[in-house]
């Protein structure tokens, strides 16, 4: 067995090496780190956000500035705001009762529940 003291280039010698390991252990766990992370959470998450704000508005305010179909097959209507409120003036101011028996026909036509469908016998009857 070797008992004598090293020499000072030796220990130089083995301490850069020790530094050295750290280093590339350190530059290694750093670069995983680095390129395993995934994007961050709603990144773009605004930007979409946005963009269909944007989108709703736009079919909301056609909605309510133009007439169009709600159901065609009922014969539903969508009217909009300035001539319903013109219609509802001229109907409820002239007689009361017969435009509150006129909205609640509008609303059972337009609510109307499907037939129910017929029971199926059952096998263990």
């Amino acid at each position: 067995m070797n008992t004598e003291p090293v020499p000072g280039r030796a220990l130089w010698a083995y301490l850069a090496g020790i530094l050295g390991a750290f280093l590339i252990v350190a530059g290694l766990a750093w670069a995983i780190h680095r390129f395993t992370q995934p994007a961050p959470l709603g990144e773009d998450r605004a930007v979409v956000r946005a963009k269909a704000l944007a989108e709703l508005r736009a079919v909301e305010t056609e909605a309510l500035q133009n007439t169009g179909w709600v159901d065609p097959v009922k014969g539903i209507v969508r009217l909009r705001i300035e001539d319903a409120m013109r219609i509802v003036e001229r109907d409820w101011g002239a007689n009361p009762a017969a435009a509150r028996s006129n909205l609640i026909s509008r609303v059972q036509k337009a609510n109307v529940l499907p037939a129910k469908a017929p029971e199926k016998p059952s096998i263990f009857e």
